[in-house]
């Protein structure tokens, strides 16, 4: 019996008749997008809290303002990711948020002439050269006006994070963040980052000082349940996240969960946020205590000129693609284009960057020429529900192969058995009909895994096959329930070789 959906059985009029069935040609797979939450700029045309698919930068300039951190985040990102869908949730300024801010002052007179190299949120802000400040300085120059040079030429920079204000017949500046809010604290200010290697010093006789290495005493993030809300079943495996407070990352949490939220039964959505801590090795451990969620992770970053919010964008436009094509294979080594390196004295040593990975905090290495790579990208998952040491979340490539897998047996099984019947094992019924049992659905369960052990995603076909259980509910009959033990791939992380040689 062919189990015809659409021809008519009771059809006399001659002769040929054909109607399409395309449950067995289904390869399709879901579309992975990347969601940036930032915050935008009066200059930019979108509502905030509004979600928006986003082209290439300078869409989002228009978008979002031209100076705004959002606008920024999303500069960073392309320069590691080019090709992705990339949406974005713009937010305003919390209002009752202060803007951080710092102050420079220049005193002293040049005893030969050179430049100021002066970088605010590390010179590749925008993966352009825009946060690069130099100031030429002459013998002649006097502090007043070199301030009023440094004012001039960062508010010219309709691209800057800041703006800038000179003291009347002074040489101070003060520098106040364009977001109001605490992100605005990440940006890092500093001189002569190349050093003298790279041609950069202060002319002697000059002196130039911060009143802080970043701006200081923002306050308030904006909050992004309610934005969160806006973004309906549209899916999005890439969150970007500016902030570490803990209003925001509990936030993602909910949004994400198990039980009601985008990893749940009834949703079936998933996908993971990412977020970068600046702070030194204990406040990375205290942050990465206080935190236990499969859905997020926390990159610990001390002392680089980069802002965090920048970095967190540079870091999943690295690690998207690999993701996407192949979920199983290690992150570890890719490039995080963009990102300022620390100062060689201020990055984590091997002892602390092991440490941090059993805190809940991802890390990352620096290379000899000054590019920073990823390390490793865990969840910051650490314990269950009983207090005790859990490492099932660890890896953020077993969440994503996680999604991948479950994504992989919906289409499957949605596409071959949508309008079936069922019945019980040992039927007997004509071949072809519209019926199943669960041994039918047994052997292609077994089938699939076959396929994705194949692919790389999953191992030991034989020991699943041995343990899947596939039967009928005992109280709805209508109802196949299916216990999967899927063993995941696992990623080659650690190669440990004992020399043990003779002479």
């Amino acid at each position: 019996m062919i189990p015809f959906s659409n021809v008519p059985t009771d059809v006399r009029v001659p002769l040929f008749y054909a109607e399409v069935d395309n449950s067995q040609a289904n390869t399709a797979t879901a579309i992975q997008r990347t969601l940036i939450i930032g915050q935008k700029t009066n200059l930019g045309s979108a509502s905030a809290g509004n979600p928006q698919i986003c082209g290439g930068v300078g869409d989002a300039q228009a978008k979002y303002g031209i100076n705004s951190l959002l606008a920024s985040m999303v500069a960073a990102y392309r320069k590691n990711d080019d090709f992705g869908e990339v949406w974005c949730l713009p937010l305003a300024d919390l209002s009752a948020a202060t803007a951080a801010t710092a102050t420079i002052t220049i005193t002293g007179n040049a005893a030969k002439n050179g430049i100021i190299s002066l970088y605010i949120g590390g010179g590749g802000y925008w993966g352009d050269g825009t946060g690069l400040y130099q100031i030429p300085v002459s013998t002649l120059s006097t502090p007043a006006t070199l301030a009023s040079s440094i004012v001039n030429l960062i508010n010219s920079d309709l691209k800057a994070p800041v703006k800038a204000t000179a003291g009347s017949g002074t040489g101070t500046v003060l520098l106040t963040a364009v977001n109001k809010g605490a992100a605005g604290n990440a940006i890092d200010l500093r001189l002569n980052y190349l050093d003298t290697l790279g041609g950069q010093s202060l002319p002697e006789g000059l002196s130039v000082t911060f009143s802080s290495s970043k701006l200081t005493g923002g306050t308030g993030n904006p909050s992004l349940s309610e934005a969160l809300a806006n973004l309906g079943d549209t899916t999005f495996d890439f969150i970007v996240c500016p902030y570490t407070d803990s209003a925001s990352l509990n936030a993602l949490d909910e949004f994400l969960d198990m039980q009601n939220g985008r990893w749940s039964w009834s949703k079936q959505l998933y996908g993971s946020y990412f977020a970068v801590y600046s702070g030194t090795f204990g406040e990375q451990t205290t942050l990465g205590a206080s935190r236990n969620s499969p859905f997020g992770s926390i990159l610990g970053v001390y002392d680089s000129p980069t802002p965090s919010w920048i970095i967190a964008a540079q870091l999943v436009g690295a690690i998207v693609q690999s993701l996407k094509n192949d979920p199983g294979q290690p992150l570890q080594t890719l490039p995080i284009s963009g990102m300022f390196a620390p100062p060689s004295a201020n990055r984590f040593e091997l002892t602390e960057r092991n440490s941090l990975l059993y805190s809940g905090i991802s890390t990352f290495n620096v290379g000899d020429d000054g590019a920073c790579r990823v390390e490793k990208i865990i969840t910051t998952y650490q314990k269950n529900a009983f207090g005790s040491p859990d490492n099932s979340f660890l890896n953020i490539e077993t969440m994503y192969l996680l999604a991948y897998i479950l994504r992989y047996m919906k289409t499957r099984i949605t596409t071959k058995f949508s309008r079936m019947k069922l019945a019980a094992n040992g039927t007997r019924f004509a071949q072809g009909a519209a019926i199943v049992t669960p041994n039918i659905i047994r052997s292609d369960v077994i089938a699939a895994y076959r396929e994705l052990e194949f692919n790389g995603f999953v191992q030991d076909a034989e020991a699943f096959a041995k343990g899947l259980i596939v039967e009928q509910n005992s109280e709805n009959r209508n109802r196949i329930d299916v216990l999967w033990p899927g063993t995941l791939i696992n990623q080659l992380n650690v190669f440990a070789l004992l020399a043990q040689f003779k002479l």
